[in-house]
């Protein structure tokens, strides 16, 4: 005899049930974060308890937090200029996550990223500033997008055609291409007339495009966010995660990548030609990524620093975590971007605000991605207490 059920509606709803696994990684993560971070306030001497408890309220509410009042209390306050912020770091993010999801469907591991992005930069940088000033600058800003995109493709190509014909593992060869784009972007721009001489103390600097008179129109946003950076990008990442979401879900092509992703066996057996979608997975994910530099550095107000990027940049691999939470989902990415920046923000204001470094958000980041791997494991163990509940 079957037990009745009471379960939630909720719970019913397949959407839900698909994130249910990331929600509780993030819980279970962000609770062992807020652990640590109390745990720490009362080993330290120097830190008060008063201060480990600001420090998870920022964890758990960064976006919310103003600052301090003239009393130096914690205020939390919805703030325009930080929720702008957040979408405009997000931007990239949700891009680089849109990268390595978009990989890991067609059954590959983009953990070159982080090289594509830093290639991008490059295109988009030297297109933006370099092209002449008679040209539209809202063509030479498509021009410098298109350019960035297109450089992170070729920068992906590497890694897939070595994986497809002489199947060399992509990881291996996305962290060589990685360190041989870091420091080849480095070089570049050592001997790069790009370099910021207009402005005295900028040593190492490259102009912001701001200076060609190319940037992201803000399309009204600096009215909803005032005194922030965020501008039309975040719609341009959300309409490529969209348009990642019809490709794989919706298309010929898609359906062809996941099976590939899937079984490759399988795939030749019925007749695709998985070699040519490994490379081409892999200069769509490398686009993609590009597409993120280019997005953040064509806003107009941002420098890109060179001579930092011989270390890569974090936008890259953060797109690692972004895509697992997300369980490989592009809708699902732009949320989990947003997520992923509003830590990192937390990060910052837990450096300015209270006894701590930003590294004790790595930690929380750390412990939630960490997690993330055992989402197909939570998923079972959520699958098996419905199966009791029915009988």
């Amino acid at each position: 005899m079957n037990k009745k059920s009471f379960t939630s509606p909720l719970l019913k709803n397949d959407g839900f049930k698909a994130a249910l696994p990331a929600l509780i990684s993030i819980g279970i993560g962000l609770l062992t974060g807020c652990l640590i971070i109390l745990a720490v306030a009362v080993s330290d001497p120097e830190i008060t308890m008063k201060s480990g408890l600001e420090a998870v309220k920022i964890i758990l509410f960064g976006t919310f937090t103003k600052g301090r009042d003239a009393a130096g209390k914690l205020v939390l306050s919805l703030s325009g200029s930080n929720a702008g912020n957040l979408l405009f770091r997000a931007t990239p993010v949700i891009m680089t996550g849109l990268s390595v999801a978009f990989a890991f469907r067609s059954g590959l591991f983009n953990i070159g990223a982080a090289g594509q992005y830093l290639m991008g930069t490059a295109a988009t940088l030297t297109a933006a500033l370099s092209l002449p000033l008679t040209i539209p600058r809202w063509l030479v800003w498509l021009i410098a997008f298109l350019c960035g995109m297109a450089a992170g493709a070729l920068w992906g190509v590497i890694p897939g055609v070595l994986k497809a014909y002489l199947n060399i593992n992509e990881v291996l060869s996305c962290i060589m291409t990685n360190w041989i784009a870091a420091n080849a972007v480095t070089w570049f721009f050592e001997q790069s007339p790009l370099r910021n001489t207009l402005q005295s103390g900028k040593i190492g600097y490259i102009m912001p495009t701001s200076m060609a008179g190319v940037s992201t129109s803000r399309l009204g946003l600096d009215r909803i966010f005032p005194d922030s950076q965020v501008n039309g990008g975040i719609f341009v990442a959300i309409i490529f995660a969209v348009g990642v979401y019809i490709l794989l879900s919706k298309t010929v092509p898609g359906f062809e990548n996941r099976i590939c992703g899937s079984n490759r066996e399988a795939a030749r057996y019925a007749g695709i030609n998985e070699k040519v979608l490994t490379v081409f997975s892999m200069a769509f994910a490398g686009a993609l990524a590009a597409g993120g530099a280019a997005l953040y550095y064509l806003s107009g107000g941002t420098e890109f620093y060179w001579s930092t990027y011989q270390s890569l940049p974090r936008e890259g691999f953060n797109g690692i975590p972004v895509a697992l939470l997300a369980s490989n989902n592009p809708l699902a990415v732009i949320f989990t971007g947003c997520f992923m920046s509003s830590l990192s923000a937390a990060g910052q204001q837990i450096k300015n605000l209270t006894s701590y470094n930003e590294f004790i958000t790595d930690i929380v980041i750390a412990v939630i991605v960490y997690l993330s791997a055992f989402s197909f494991f939570i998923s079972r163990i959520i699958a098996s207490k419905k199966r009791k509940e029915v009988g």
